[in-house]
């Protein structure tokens, strides 16, 4: 009995330790369990993915279950700062190391490259290789375009000319989609997409961002495809960016929404009726981006959000439309143009919106950023001559009729 008590004892003291203190792969403070064969610590949601390859890992509760004298005596020796040495020796810049809040086909396929696989180690070039080819080809699982149905499609990533290009058949000799490494961004969105393995791709296409939902049964070759993009998406802006460390260009690599959801939307006088809207909104670009449902192929339009200095706001609103919507807890987006009168349906989520529309006004603009509102306002003011040619047209039509 004073065997295992010293032994629990030890190993408390060990998972305390620098770099025993949070997981070793994705990185959440306080682990719970080690994996006595590879001598790490790491949290409850990793040690499952560890069950699942038991040729290499082998996994005990650190408070739970019983250890014997030998397996402490290598955790002591081993440890997490230890392991990395062996395992993260070589890491490419471009490859993505998943964090707590990823999804599971990330870190699942991230902890099986680092043990499984062993694709770090310096062993063999053969995986980097692979993701860094001037082709890398993937057949996968498209959402078309004006319908639900998911129809088999092959993807080309292109390190010749940086370009990603899908294939409606093999034998089609010219592809459907030419994309530019320039504006693409891939991020998995497995709850949107409704599988474990869905990734979205996005580009600008025209002055419209473009969506392509795929996804493909096997883990490993779905996250490979979105780290060969990444590879290729660094290999791109180094080029055009020579005097750009890897540290600079990296967090360009992959872009995330900094929020999500669904908001009603009402017109620019206010006295339309509210309609249910899907919404994007990012903080790379200051756009915030609507479409009708989560999975539409381009959206329906833009609202750009600069800073507070050139007249961007967001506050709480309880103004309501004279037709009224479902949901009661309002915002109001201010800009030099127009302002935008956002519904959400609980408390919370108006909070999250105020909270992600202020950070990104609190932000200063690039001159990237500057060109962008220029081109959207310009964009914007040329359809509102047409909607106005349109009306004045109709008006006289109706005369004509009338006459």
């Amino acid at each position: 009995m004073a065997c295992v008590e010293r032994n629990n004892k030890i190993l408390l003291d060990l998972v305390r330790q620098p770099g025993n203190n949070f997981c070793a792969d994705c990185g959440v403070p306080d682990p719970d369990w080690a994996s006595y064969t590879l001598g790490v610590f790491v949290c409850l949601n990793c040690s499952g993915i560890h069950r699942n390859l038991p040729a290499v890992s082998r996994m005990k509760s650190i408070r739970l279950d019983h250890w014997d004298d030998s397996l402490v005596e290598f955790m002591q020796e081993r440890g997490n700062i230890a392991a990395k040495a062996i395992y993260e020796k070589c890491i490419p810049a471009f490859f993505y190391q998943p964090k707590q809040k990823d999804c599971m086909v990330l870190k699942d396929q991230w902890i099986r490259a680092k043990y499984e696989r062993r694709e770090f180690t310096g062993e063999n070039e053969f995986f980097k290789q692979a993701y860094c080819s001037e082709l890398f080809e993937s057949t996968l699982w498209k959402k078309g375009k004006d319908n639900k149905q998911f129809l088999k499609r092959i993807f080309q990533l292109s390190r010749k000319d940086f370009t990603l290009r899908y294939f409606i058949k093999e034998d089609s000799k010219l592809p459907k989609v030419v994309i530019s490494m320039k504006d693409l961004n891939a991020v998995f969105q497995p709850e949107k997409i409704g599988h474990t393995h869905g990734l979205q791709i996005s580009y600008v296409h025209g002055e419209r961002t473009r969506n392509l939902f795929v996804y493909h049964e096997k883990g490993q070759v779905i996250v490979s495809l979105f780290n060969a993009i990444r590879a290729t998406r660094l290999a791109y802006l180094q080029r055009k960016h020579p005097t750009l460390g890897d540290k600079d260009l990296i967090p360009q690599l992959t872009t995330y929404c900094l929020k999500e959801g669904y908001m009603e939307k009402t017109g620019p006088t206010h006295r339309e009726p509210f309609k249910k809207r899907w919404f994007t909104l990012c903080s790379m670009n200051r756009k915030l981006l609507y479409s009708k449902n989560p999975l539409d192929a381009t959206e329906l339009g833009a609202v750009f959000i600069g800073t507070e200095s050139h007249s961007y706001s967001a506050s709480e609103s309880s103004g309501r439309s004279s037709r009224g919507g479902r949901w009661n807890c309002g915002i109001m987006l201010q800009t030099p143009d127009r302002e935008y009168v956002f519904m959400c349906e609980q408390q919370q989520e108006q909070k999250e919106w105020l909270e992600a529309f202020r950070k990104i006004i609190s932000q200063p603009m690039t001159p990237e950023d500057y060109a962008n509102e220029a081109n959207m306002r310009e964009e914007n003011d040329l359809s509102s001559s047409a909607l106005l040619v349109g009306l004045h047209e109709f008006r006289i039509l109706n005369y004509c009729i009338g006459t």
